[in-house]
């Protein structure tokens, strides 16, 4: 699906419907078509096209990372030497397994993934790095930043 052909899709119910939805997942069809001054059936229908659509792809909870345990935060640079083997493909069917990395993106300029790695504590980050990061084959060089302060973090995406 195209970007334009899914924004076309939307009108300003299905946008209020999916404001309504990230700020609260939880919402029961009678409950949003209360707010959108629908009834249930047609509230329903809408919600189901857009997961149908790919729109809403999920559902989930948002967890206070520190009350789990994990106190660090981090954001690893790794950057590989050769780029014609298939050390980067490899690298990220592996990333995609682990569920201390909430995110990798392939990125431009001195990286070429930059990884968001959640840890206990600075031990456990560097265990991560030397036994898992350091022995991916092809991998040139990993620089790590840590959060000092959560300005803001959220998963909400605009909705146009």
């Amino acid at each position: 699906m195209s970007k334009a052909f899914a924004i076309e899709q939307l009108d300003d119910t299905d946008r209020e419907l999916l404001r309504l939805l990230q700020e609260d997942g939880t919402l029961s069809s009678a409950a949003l078509g209360e707010r959108l001054s629908m009834t249930v059936t047609p509230c329903w229908r809408r919600r189901k096209r857009l997961e149908e659509l790919g729109i809403i792809k999920d559902y989930q909870a948002n967890l206070d990372r520190r009350k789990l345990g994990y106190d660090v935060m981090a954001f690893a640079q790794v950057r590989f030497g050769n780029h014609s083997a298939n050390a980067p493909d490899e690298f990220e069917q592996v990333i995609l397994k682990l569920p201390q990395v909430l995110s990798c993106h392939k990125v431009t300029g001195e990286a070429d993934y930059v990884l968001t790695v959640l840890a206990n504590d600075l031990e456990s980050y560097g265990r991560f790095v030397e036994e898992v990061l350091r022995r991916q084959p092809g991998i040139a060089s990993i620089q790590s930043s840590l959060a000092l302060r959560e300005v803001k973090a959220v998963s909400r995406i605009p909705v146009p």
